[in-house]
């Protein structure tokens, strides 16, 4: 066997005989379809291919549409900050408001225990003041029973008049009889 072909013995006009045809056009067969098997994943492949490279556009299309989202979502995030930083401000404005206007609102009670950053902050700690109010207006109160001066003048009493000179004992002792001095 020589370059593949299987060796052929001639006949009398050199041509092979017919049971080295058969072999030969069997092995032609062969070679043919190994040819349509290789042609058939060439085309698949090639087929393969096509469909990779479709994909990668979309993805490339998928990519720069994201980018674009991205981009948007970018300056839409920027803007959402310059908003939430303006609500910010505009809460800290009301809060110190609001805090101004408890503390005007409740003038018995010392500005500064009245405090907070938010409004249950600022409501928690009027809450505390008023009951720190209450207990001291309630012992103020418990005090000023127990020391009570009874309403009208005090009962008069008898004049000492030791250290008064005769004179002044004599219109003292006029005056209480109701004289005149």
């Amino acid at each position: 066997m020589e370059n593949g072909t299987p060796e052929t013995k001639e006949t009398q006009n050199n041509a092979p005989e017919p049971e080295d045809l058969e072999a030969i056009k069997a092995q032609l067969e062969e070679e043919k379809e190994a040819k349509a098997a290789v042609e058939a994943a060439l085309a698949e492949k090639d087929a393969r291919i096509a469909e990779l490279q479709a994909e990668g556009e979309a993805l490339r299309a998928e990519r720069s549409n994201l980018q674009a989202s991205l981009s948007e979502a970018t300056q839409g995030s920027e803007a959402a900050a310059a908003e939430l930083e303006q609500v910010k401000e505009a809460n800290s404005q009301a809060v110190s408001k609001y805090l101004d206007a408890v503390r005007a609102t409740n003038p018995t009670i010392p500005q500064d225990i009245i405090t907070g950053d938010t409004i249950e902050e600022i409501d928690a700690s009027l809450a505390k003041a008023q009951t720190i109010a209450e207990s001291v207006k309630a012992s103020l109160e418990a005090q000023a029973k127990e020391t009570r001066v009874p309403a009208g003048a005090p009962p008069r009493g008898e004049i000492s008049l030791e250290g008064l000179s005769p004179r002044e004992k004599i219109a003292a002792g006029i005056q209480q009889k109701g004289g005149t001095s």
